[in-house]
C-alpha cells in the first residue's frame, strides 16, 4: 500500500470513528496511529465547527502537534475560536518557535491576548524571544530543552530527562547550565545512559559546546548545523552570553527551503513572495513581477540603442542580422551559467571574499575557452547561411569576446553584490542577460565594421 492510499484509509478510519461518536480517549488513540503532518491535512478537510470539536476532543499535547503543522494563520484562527480552556491547554503544549510564528503573522493586539493563555514563566520566555529581530537565530530559537546543573549526578538528571522530555524538543542532549543562566557545557544522552548513576555531570559533560549568538542570520546558522552534523544548536544571547535556547535542525530545513525559495525567485527576476504561490492573490503577483519587467524593458533599451547606432552596418550587409538572435542568445546564456553557479556557490558558503578574485580569474579564462568553442560553430553556421567568409569571420571573433566577457560580467555582478550588502541574486540571470545583449551587440557591430570595412 502506497504512503498516499495509506494516508487515505487512516483518514477515512477517523472519521467513521467520529461518525460512531467516539469517546475522546478512544478518538485521541486511534489518531495517535496517524502522523501529525497528516492529522493536520484532514484537518483542513473538515468544516470549522467540525475542525474545532476535533481539536477540542484530541489531548492537548496531540492537538498542539497538529496545529503545528498548519499555516500561522491558521493556527491562530482555529486557538481563537476555541473553547477557552481547550485553547489555553494546546497553548502550554506548543513548541515556543511556534508560538512565536503565530505571533508574527497576527496583529499586536491579538499577540498580546495569545500570550496571557500561557503559563506565566513560560510567557516570560517567549517574550524574551520576541525581542530578537525576525530572520535570526534568536528568533528561531526554542525555549523547550532539557536544562541541567552540573552538581547534578547522573541519575538526577536522567530522573529529570524522564520529568521533562515529553514537553521538549530534542532530548538527545541536556544543556548545563550555571547559576547564571549561562552554558558551560554539554553532555549527549547515550553518554548519561553509559555513565555510572553516582557520577557528576561536571565529569560526564563536554565543555567545548559550539553556540551561536542569538544575532547570527538564520541562513549562517543553518551553514553551521549542516558543518557540525547537529540535532540542535544553543543560542546565546550577544551581550549577556545566557542561554537563549535551541535552533533544531527541522526548523532550520524549513529556512533553507524558504532562503533557496527566495533566491529562485529572485534568479528568475521578481521579487520573493511573502507566501505559497497559490496563496498569492493576482495583485500581488502582478506587484511583485511588473518592477522588475519595468526595469529589464528600460534596460534592453541599451539593444535597441546600438542597432539604431549602427544602423548604416545593417544596411550595407544584410546578413549581419541573421547572426543578431545567435549571439545574444549564447552570450546572455553564458552569464546566466556563470552567475547562477557563482551565486548557488555564495548561498551555500562555499565562496568567501578571498576567493573573489581567484574566481573571477577562473571563469574569464571558462569563458575564453567557451567562446573558442562557440565560434568554431558560429563560424560553419555562418559560412553556410551567409557564404561569406567575412561575415563568418565576424561572428566568429564575436562569439570568443562576447562570451569571454558575458562569462565574467555574470561572475562580477553577484560578489559587488555580495560587496554592497545586497543579496546576489538580486544581480539575477534575466538582468545579466539584458546587460549581456547590450554589450554583445556592441561588439558584434565594432568586429564587423572593423572586418567588413563598414563606414
Amino acid at each position: 500500500m502506497s504512503p498516499l492510499t495509506a494516508e487515505i484509509v487512516q483518514q477515512d478510519k477517523l472519521r467513521e470513528a467520529m461518525e460512531r461518536g467516539v469517546t475522546d480517549a478512544e478518538l485521541t488513540e486511534i489518531a495517535r496511529q496517524i502522523q501529525p503532518a497528516d492529522l493536520a491535512s484532514f484537518l483542513q478537510d473538515l468544516t470549522r465547527p467540525e475542525a474545532l470539536r476535533f481539536l477540542e476532543r484530541l489531548e492537548p499535547d496531540l492537538a498542539a502537534e497538529v496545529l503545528t503543522h498548519l499555516d500561522p494563520e491558521h493556527q491562530y484562527h482555529l486557538l481563537d475560536h476555541m473553547d477557552p480552556e481547550s485553547a489555553r491547554a494546546v497553548m502550554a503544549c506548543m513548541p515556543s518557535d511556534a508560538i512565536l510564528d503565530v505571533a508574527g503573522a497576527i496583529h499586536p493586539r491579538q499577540t498580546e491576548i495569545l500570550l496571557q493563555w500561557l503559563p506565566e514563566e513560560y510567557r516570560r520566555k517567549v517574550r524574551d524571544l520576541m525581542t530578537y529581530p525576525d530572520y535570526t537565530a534568536g528568533s528561531l530559537a526554542s525555549v523547550d530543552y532539557v536544562a541541567a546543573r552540573e552538581t547534578w549526578t547522573v541519575d538526577q538528571t536522567l530522573a529529570h530527562v524522564r520529568k521533562v522530555g515529553p514537553r521538549v524538543e530534542v532530548v538527545s542532549y541536556i544543556y548545563v547550565l550555571d547559576a547564571g543562566g549561562h552554558l558551560v557545557g554539554v553532555v549527549s544522552l547515550r553518554e548519561l545512559i553509559v555513565s555510572p548513576g553516582n557520577q557528576l555531570l561536571s565529569e560526564v559533560m563536554n565543555r567545548e559546546v559550539i553556540t551561536v549568538p542569538a544575532s547570527t542570520d538564520q541562513e549562517q546558522t543553518a551553514r553551521l548545523v549542516a558543518r557540525y552534523d547537529l540535532v540542535a544548536l544553543p543560542v546565546v544571547d550577544d551581550v549577556s552570553g545566557r542561554m537563549v535556547g535551541i535552533v533544531t535542525v527541522d526548523d532550520l530545513l524549513d529556512v533553507i527551503e524558504e532562503e533557496a525559495t527566495e533566491d529562485i525567485q529572485r534568479l528568475g527576476g521578481t521579487q520573493p513572495l511573502e507566501e505559497p504561490y497559490v496563496r498569492a492573490g493576482f495583485f500581488t503577483l502582478f506587484r511583485k513581477r511588473v518592477g522588475w519587467l519595468l526595469v529589464l524593458l528600460l534596460a534592453e533599451g541599451i539593444t535597441a540603442t546600438v542597432l539604431r547606432h549602427f544602423e548604416f552596418a545593417l544596411m550595407q550587409v544584410v546578413a549581419l542580422s541573421f547572426f543578431i538572435p545567435l549571439l545574444i542568445g549564447t552570450a546572455g546564456n553564458a552569464g546566466s551559467q556563470a552567475a547562477t553557479l557563482v551565486i548557488r556557490a555564495m548561498a551555500v558558503g562555499e565562496v568567501g571574499p578571498r576567493d573573489y578574485a581567484r574566481i573571477i580569474l577562473r571563469e574569464s579564462w571558462l569563458g575564453l575557452a567557451l567562446g573558442s568553442v562557440m565560434a568554431v560553430a558560429g563560424f560553419i553556421r555562418a559560412i553556410m547561411l551567409a557564404q561569406s567568409p567575412l561575415v563568418a569571420l565576424t561572428v566568429a571573433l564575436a562569439l570568443v569576446i562576447v562570451v569571454t566577457i558575458s562569462t565574467t560580467i555574470g561572475t562580477i555582478l553577484p560578489l559587488i553584490g555580495r560587496r554592497l550588502g545586497a543579496d546576489p541574486a538580486v544581480f539575477s540571470a534575466p538582468l545579466i542577460t539584458t546587460v549581456a545583449d547590450g554589450i554583445g551587440l556592441f561588439v558584434y557591430f565594432e568586429i564587423a565594421r572593423r572586418v567588413l570595412g563598414l563606414d
